[in-house]
C-alpha cells in the first residue's frame, strides 16, 4: 500500500467542497501522526482525561472497607465492577490547602494548595497538547458555579456546556462550522456530505482501517442524532432554518446525567479522532431533581448532598454518585473498544482522573478527595489509602511523570506514589 496516497495524507479531516469532518487515528496515516509512532516510549501515557464533581461524592458508599487489591466493591463503584482491573481507587488524599471553606476551595481540585495557579491538566496541555488540533477542550456537564481549569498565570479558562456546541467545535472546521449548524438543525448528517470522499479514503486504507472507519461514522452519526433530539425537543416539525447557530441546547438542569453522558460519547470520539489529547469535565450540581430508573427522587441533587445525615436522602445521594459512574463506565467501555493508530486500545494510553475537591459537600469539608485513576498502563486493581505525609498532588507527580513529563513536584507535593502505581 502507498501510504502517501493523496487520500490517506489527510488524516485529520475529509474533505469536500462543502465540508469537512474529524477522522480518527488510521495506522495507514502512521507516518503524519505528529512525532510518529517512535516519538514515546510504549510505557507512556499519551492522553489525559479529568472529571470533577461539584457535589463530590458520599465517602462511605465509594470507598471499600479493604485496602489493596482484594477489596470488596462498595456500592458507588459497582457500576465500574468489569473494569475493576483498570481502576484505582485513592482515600485519604488531599491537597491541604491553607484556607478551607467548602465549595469555593473546590477549584483547587487540579491546582493543588492554592486556587490562583496552573490546573493539572493545563500543565499537561502546554507539554502534549501543541500537536493536536485543540490543546485542551474544556467541558461541562450542568452548570459550572466556578472554574476547574486555570493556565500558567492563574487566570480561570471558559468551559464549553452545550453538546452542539462541542459537536460543531469536533466536527467542522471554523469556516464550515455555519454549514454544519444548518446541517444538524435540518435534521440531515454531515456524513452524507462527504460520502464519496469517505468511500475512497475506504478503498486505500487496510482492512483495520476500514472497520476502524465503520465503527467511527456509525458512532458519529448516534451522536448527531442525539444531539439533533435536544436541539429540536419530541413532537415538534423540524422547522424552516437559516444558517444562524442555535443559542442554545434545550437542556434542563433535571437532563443533567444525559447531557453528561452526551459529553462523554463526543470526548470518545474526540480522542479517537486525537482532535484532542487533554480534556476536562465538570460535573455541576444544583437543586435539579432526577428520575433514575423510571423512579423521580424525593429532593434536588444540592439538597441530598447536604443531607443532614438523613439515612433517606443519602441513600438518594448515592444513587446520583452510582449514575456518575454508571456513564463514565460506559466512556471506559467506549476507551477500550476504540484504538489509536498503533492498534492499540486507547484506556491503554490515556489516564482518566475522576475526582473531586470536596470530601463533604454536607459538612463543606475539603480534606479526604475521593480519587479514581484509571487505564494509562498504571498498576491498577487496588484501593490506596493515604499515609500520615501523603497528599493528592503526590498522585498527580505520578501522572505527570506517567505521562512523559519529567516532574518531582505538584504545589506543596514534593513526592510521588510511583512505589504502589508503577
Amino acid at each position: 500500500m502507498d501510504q502517501h496516497h493523496p487520500d490517506i495524507s489527510r488524516r485529520h479531516f475529509l474533505k469536500t467542497a462543502g465540508m469537512a469532518i474529524a477522522l480518527p487515528m488510521l495506522e495507514s496515516t502512521r507516518p503524519a501522526v505528529a512525532g510518529g509512532s517512535n516519538a514515546s516510549s510504549a510505557s507512556t501515557a499519551k492522553r489525559l482525561v479529568c472529571t470533577g464533581a461539584y457535589l463530590g461524592y458520599h465517602r462511605e458508599a465509594i470507598y471499600p472497607q479493604q485496602t489493596g487489591f482484594g477489596y470488596e466493591i462498595p456500592p458507588t463503584l459497582e457500576a465500574l465492577q468489569r473494569h475493576r482491573n483498570d481502576f484505582t481507587i485513592f482515600s485519604g488524599f488531599d491537597h491541604r490547602p491553607p484556607k478551607a471553606d467548602g465549595h469555593d476551595t473546590w477549584q483547587t481540585f487540579l491546582t493543588g494548595e492554592t486556587r490562583d495557579s496552573i490546573s493539572l491538566d493545563q500543565l499537561v496541555a502546554a507539554k502534549i497538547g501543541s500537536t493536536t488540533r485543540y490543546q485542551s477542550l474544556q467541558l461541562s456537564a450542568g452548570k459550572a458555579k466556578f472554574p476547574m481549569n486555570r493556565d500558567e498565570k492563574g487566570k480561570p479558562l471558559p468551559m464549553i456546556s452545550r453538546p452542539s456546541v462541542l459537536y460543531r467545535k469536533l466536527f467542522a472546521i471554523p469556516e464550515d462550522q455555519e454549514r454544519m449548524d444548518y446541517i444538524l438543525k435540518s435534521g440531515g448528517s454531515a456524513l452524507d456530505m462527504v460520502l464519496e470522499d469517505a468511500k475512497r479514503l475506504s478503498r486505500n486504507v487496510s482492512e483495520a482501517d476500514r472497520r476502524k472507519l465503520d465503527e467511527y461514522f456509525d458512532a458519529l452519526r448516534e451522536v448527531e442524532r442525539r444531539v439533533q433530539k435536544r436541539m429540536h425537543p419530541a413532537g415538534q416539525t423540524m422547522p424552516k432554518v437559516d444558517l444562524s447557530p442555535p443559542s442554545y441546547d434545550p437542556i434542563g438542569p433535571s437532563l443533567m446525567i444525559e447531557a453528561e453522558k452526551m459529553m462523554y460519547d463526543l470526548m470518545a470520539l474526540a480522542l479517537e479522532a486525537d482532535c484532542s489529547r487533554v480534556m476536562t469535565l465538570f460535573l455541576g450540581g444544583e437543586g435539579q431533581v432526577f428520575t433514575i430508573e423510571g423512579e423521580t427522587l424525593k429532593a434536588g441533587y444540592h439538597a441530598l448532598s447536604h443531607h443532614g445525615n438523613d439515612p433517606e436522602k443519602i441513600a438518594e445521594l448515592v444513587k446520583v454518585d452510582r449514575e456518575h459512574m454508571r456513564c463514565l463506565a460506559e466512556f471506559l467501555d467506549q476507551l477500550k473498544s476504540k484504538t489509536d493508530a498503533d492498534g492499540r486500545p486507547l484506556l491503554e494510553t490515556t489516564l482518566v482522573l475522576s475526582g473531586t475537591g470536596i470530601g463533604d459537600a454536607n459538612a463543606h469539608a475539603n480534606n479526604d478527595l475521593p480519587t479514581v485513576v484509571i487505564g494509562g498502563g498504571l498498576k491498577h486493581g487496588q484501593h490506596v489509602k493515604a499515609g500520615g505525609n501523603q497528599l493528592l498532588g503526590d498522585l498527580y507527580v505520578t501522572l505527570l511523570q506517567k505521562l512523559g513529563i519529567e516532574a518531582n513536584r505538584f504545589s506543596n507535593a514534593t513526592q510521588n506514589l510511583n512505589q504502589v502505581l508503577l
